[in-house]
């Protein structure tokens, strides 16, 4: 599978990662270990190199898990994304959610960036990880109780340690960017985008475009919605997080289906799904150099592979595109 650059760093990622949310259990209604080993270790085999992960995503399962399925695999074939910045061990920062752990207690879980939370998490994240170097580090979300310019300094700290190889940022905004560049370089940001969720591209991917950097977009499925396999009356399972989201009422299912059956053409040319006709057309929106495609067993990760098989013509990108902006979602 050809690489693609991340930004303006030397290192190299696949056109689609495997997100590793959902492995970790949580907010998604629970995963099988057996299954999610299976799910990185297929998408490596066939190609996909590159995983993005968190500690935060199962509480430290994803990036546990994550190294247990490269087991055995030279470290320089594959490419670890991991982040920093949310804090459920103690009530420092910003709080953010309640939710439970691994455990099912209560636990709140807080925005934290400060220095020593950075150092720290970092240091965390090679031993669950096994390694002794992370390719790209990304904090979380922003921690609106630290400056941007001490959370960049412990980043730049970390590169300068030979610990992180490339620095970049997730869930900032263009002006969020533009003060973390004041004090490193920054090769990514991280951002929700989708066929119906397009709003960075008002000012996020013109920055990006601008200053060399890379947009890894997350969720380019809507979170399962732009399969569709979500119909009106859907049931999620307990813990699921979509539930009573704005794009998963009833209405709003009906609506974005519509549209899904007036693109279902183009992908049948393919002979491919609509997630992976959804998958190959984020791949050729400007700056998209990492699409995360998230999967919980071998058969979703071989379904996500299958999204790189053919290539859209620019009057078929132009198309699913004109499709998306005439749908309107009710409030």
């Amino acid at each position: 599978m050809k690489l693609k650059k991340l930004g303006t760093s030397d290192v190299m990622v696949t056109p689609i990662a495997f997100g590793a949310w959902a492995i970790g259990g949580w907010m998604w209604g629970g995963a099988e270990v057996r299954d999610a080993l299976a799910a990185i270790r297929a998408s490596y085999n066939a190609g996909i190199s590159t995983i993005d992960t968190a500690p935060v995503y199962g509480f430290g399962r994803s990036e546990e898990l994550v190294s247990r399925a490269m087991e055995g695999v030279s470290r320089d074939k594959y490419q670890i994304l991991t982040k920093y910045g949310l804090n459920w061990k103690t009530q420092e920062g910003q709080f953010y959610f309640d939710t439970v752990n691994n455990d099912g207690k209560p636990t709140k879980v807080y925005k934290y960036s400060a220095r020593k939370a950075v150092l720290t998490e970092c240091e965390d994240s090679l031993r669950r990880l096994k390694t002794d170097y992370i390719d790209l580090l990304q904090i979380h979300w922003p921690d609106a109780t630290t400056p941007i310019s001490e959370t960049m300094e412990a980043v730049a700290t970390l590169i300068e340690q030979g610990k992180v190889r490339a620095a970049g940022v997730c869930n900032y905004s263009a002006e969020q960017v533009d003060e973390a560049l004041k004090t490193i370089r920054l090769v990514s940001n991280q951002v929700p985008y989708s066929l119906i969720h397009r709003g960075i591209e008002k000012d996020v991917v013109p920055q990006a475009l601008n200053k060399g950097m890379s947009i890894v977009p997350y969720s380019p499925l809507q979170r399962g919605l732009l399969t569709g396999k979500i119909k009106p009356g859907h049931q999620f399972n307990e813990g699921d997080t979509r539930q009573g989201h704005r794009y998963y009422q009833p209405e709003n299912v009906r609506r974005v289906n519509e549209m899904l059956d007036r693109i279902k053409i183009i992908a049948a040319k393919y002979n491919a799904s609509l997630a992976q006709l959804i998958v190959n057309w984020t791949t050729r929106q400007p700056a998209m150099d990492c699409v995360l495609v998230g999967a919980r067993d071998e058969a979703q990760v071989l379904d996500n592979v299958k999204s790189l098989s053919f290539t859209l013509t620019d009057d078929e990108v132009k198309q699913i595109r004109r499709e998306a902006e005439s749908l309107v979602l009710a409030d």
